[in-house]
C-alpha cells in the first residue's frame, strides 16, 4: 500500500479512537491569555540555551502524566499528607523525570501575565509541541483547555511503559489507556532526541542479539560492567539533539538504544515493523503521523469544564 494511503488510514483511526475532544481547542485562551504560546516559547527558548535536553524532558513528562488517569497534571504534584496526596514522582518510572523546574518557570511566567488561567496540564502539552519544534521537528495547533487534578495516583504509574518491557507488554500498556497499539511505533519516535541512563540499557550489552555488535562495544565503553548506572548517552546515536526520522533508521540497523525501541523492529511479525520502515523512508510521513499521535495522547481523559482546578503552583493543589 502506498505510504500516503497508509498515513491517511492511521490518521483516520487516530480520530476514531479518541483523536478529538470537542472541549479542547487551540483557541481556548484567546481571550483570557492571548499570549500563552509566545510566553511558553520564550521561556523554553531561553532554557534550551543552557540545556539542549529541555524539549525531550518536557515531552517525556507529558507522556508519563497522560498515561496515568489522563492528561491532568497529576505527575507534577508533590507529597501532601494534609490533602492525602502521595506523589507519583517517587515511583521508578518517574524518579528520573527532570522537567519539574522548567514547568515551574513556565508557570511563573504565565501567572505573572494571566494569573489563575493556564493549567499545568496545558503547560505540559503546549511545552511538548514547542520543545519538538525548537529541535527541528513539526509544529501543530495544540488543543487546550485541560484543568488540573486535585489528586495523584501513585499505583497507576505501573502502567507507564518501562525500558525493560517486551513488545507485548509495551503494546498492552498503550491499549490499556485507550491508545491504538499502532501508536507505540509513532510516539516512540520522540526518542529521536534526549538521553538515557546506562541502567536502562546496560543489560543488553554483549547479550542482546538484536543489538548491533559494534554498537554494543561502543556502549560497553560508555557503560562498563559495574560502572555508574546514571551515566547518560544519546537515545539517537546519529543526530542526538535533532528531531528527525533517524531514530527509525537506527532501528533498521539494530542500533536502538532501549529494548522497547528495538523491539518495534526486531519482533517477528510485529505490526510496527512496517511503520519503522515507512518512517525511516519518509520524514514527512513520520512528522504527519507523530503530530496526530501527540494530539491523540493529549486527549486522554482530560479534566475540563468544572472538573479539577487551575493550580497556582503546579506542585500543590490550591
Amino acid at each position: 500500500m502506498p505510504s500516503f494511503q497508509m498515513t491517511a488510514i492511521v490518521l483516520l483511526l487516530a480520530v476514531m479512537l479518541g483523536g478529538s475532544n470537542a472541549q479542547l481547542s487551540p483557541t481556548f485562551y484567546s481571550n483570557t491569555c492571548p499570549d500563552v504560546v509566545s510566553i511558553v516559547r520564550g521561556v523554553l527558548e531561553q532554557a534550551v540555551q543552557n540545556d539542549i535536553r529541555v524539549g525531550a524532558k518536557i515531552i517525556r513528562a507529558h507522556f508519563h502524566d497522560c498515561m496515568v488517569n489522563g492528561c491532568d497534571g497529576s505527575l507534577l504534584l508533590d507529597d501532601d499528607a494534609a490533602n492525602g496526596i502521595v506523589s507519583e514522582k517517587d515511583t521508578p518510572p518517574n524518579q528520573t523525570i527532570e522537567a519539574f523546574q522548567i514547568v515551574d518557570d513556565i508557570k511563573t511566567a504565565l501567572e505573572n501575565s494571566c494569573p489563575g488561567v493556564v493549567s499545568c496540564a496545558d503547560i505540559l502539552a503546549l511545552g511538548s509541541q514547542i520543545g519538538v519544534s525548537l529541535a527541528g521537528g513539526p509544529t501543530w495547533q495544540v488543543p487546550l483547555g485541560r484543568r488540573d487534578s486535585r489528586t495523584a495516583n501513585q499505583a497507576g504509574t505501573s502502567g507507564i511503559p518501562s525500558p525493560f518491557d517486551d513488545f507485548d507488554e509495551l503494546q498492552r500498556k498503550f491499549r490499556d489507556v485507550g491508545l491504538y497499539s499502532y501508536m507505540a511505533g509513532c510516539l516512540s519516535g520522540a526518542h529521536t532526541f534526549g538521553r538515557a541512563r546506562c541502567s536502562t540499557f546496560s543489560h543488553r550489552i554483549g547479550t542482546d542479539t538484536t543489538l548491533d555488535p559494534t554498537f554494543s562495544q561502543v556502549l560497553g565503553q560508555i557503560c562498563p560492567e559495574g560502572g555508574d548506572g546514571d551515566v547518560l548517552t544519546n537515545l539517537d546515536s546519529s543526530t542526538a539533539d535533532d528531531f528527525d526520522n533517524n531514530y527509525y533508521t537506527n532501528l533498521q540497523n539494530n542500533r536502538g538504544l532501549l529494548q522497547t525501541d528495538q523491539s518495534l523492529f526486531s519482533t517477528a511479525g510485529a505490526n510496527t515493523v512496517s511503520i519503522v520502515n515507512r518512517f525511516a523512508n519518509s520524514q514527512t510521513d513520520f512528522f504527519d503521523t507523530f503530530v496526530q499521535s501527540m494530539i491523540n495522547l493529549g486527549n486522554l481523559s482530560p479534566s475540563t469544564g468544572n472538573s479539577g482546578e487551575i493550580r497556582a503552583n503546579c506542585r500543590r493543589i490550591n
